[in-house]
C-alpha cells in the first residue's frame, strides 16, 4: 500500500480493478474540507485518461509492473511473437494491443515487455530508433529559410515530418515516444 503523501509521477497503483500510471499530480487544501490530492492518472490496460482525486492520507494498492527484455521475432496472423533471449519462451501478444508500437517493430529488435503478474499490459521500445525512409515526396529547392518539412514514410507505412534535405533510401533517427524525427543517422 502507497500513501497519497507518497506519489509520484510515474508511479504505478491499482484502483477499482484497473491498473493507472501517475501522469500529474497535485496536493491542495480548501479551509472547509481537508487536503486533496487531484491526479491524472493513465490506464495502463486501455491506454485511457481520466482524473481523479483522493483525500490526503488515503491508501491506494500498489502495483508492482515487471519489465522483461525480449526480442521481436515475427508476425502469426493478427498475433505478434516475441521471446525471452535467457529462457527461449516465447509469447503472443495481439496486433490490437500494441497497434502503435508496430509501427517500428522489426525482428530481431529487443524490447521491453511490461507485466503485471501473468498479464501483458504493453511493449517499451527504445526511446531513439534509427529507421529508412521507404519514401518521400521530392523537397523544394531553395525553401529553407522557413525550416520546411515534408512528409516521409517508413516500411511500416507510418508518416512522419522530415526536413527537405531527406530523401528515399535515408536513414533517420526517429524518437519512438512522439513519433517525431530527430536527426540524421
Amino acid at each position: 500500500m502507497v500513501s497519497t503523501s507518497d506519489f509520484k509521477t510515474g508511479l504505478t497503483i491499482a484502483l477499482d480493478g484497473q491498473i493507472y500510471v501517475i501522469l500529474e499530480f497535485l496536493h491542495s487544501k480548501t479551509a472547509r474540507s481537508g487536503a486533496l490530492v487531484t491526479t491524472k492518472l493513465r490506464n495502463l490496460r486501455t491506454g485511457g485518461i481520466i482524473e481523479y482525486t483522493f483525500k490526503s492520507g488515503d491508501k491506494v494498492e500498489k502495483a508492482h509492473i515487471d519489465r522483461v527484455s525480449m526480442q521481436y521475432l515475427y508476425a502469426n496472423g493478427d498475433m505478434h511473437v516475441f521471446m525471452n533471449m535467457e529462457t527461449y519462451e516465447q509469447i503472443e501478444i495481439p496486433a490490437e494491443r500494441i497497434e502503435y508500437e508496430l509501427n517500428f517493430l522489426y525482428e530481431g529488435l529487443m524490447v521491453d515487455i511490461n507485466l503485471y503478474g501473468e498479464e501483458i499490459i504493453g511493449v517499451n521500445l527504445p526511446e531513439k530508433m534509427v529507421v529508412e525512409i521507404k519514401e518521400t515526396v521530392p523537397g523544394v529547392k531553395g525553401d529553407t529559410k522557413t525550416n520546411a518539412l515534408k512528409d516521409a514514410w517508413l516500411a511500416s507505412g507510418f508518416l512522419v515530418k522530415v526536413p527537405m534535405f531527406v530523401d528515399t533510401g535515408d536513414k533517420i533517427i526517429i524518437n519512438t515516444t512522439t513519433g517525431e524525427y530527430v536527426s540524421r543517422a
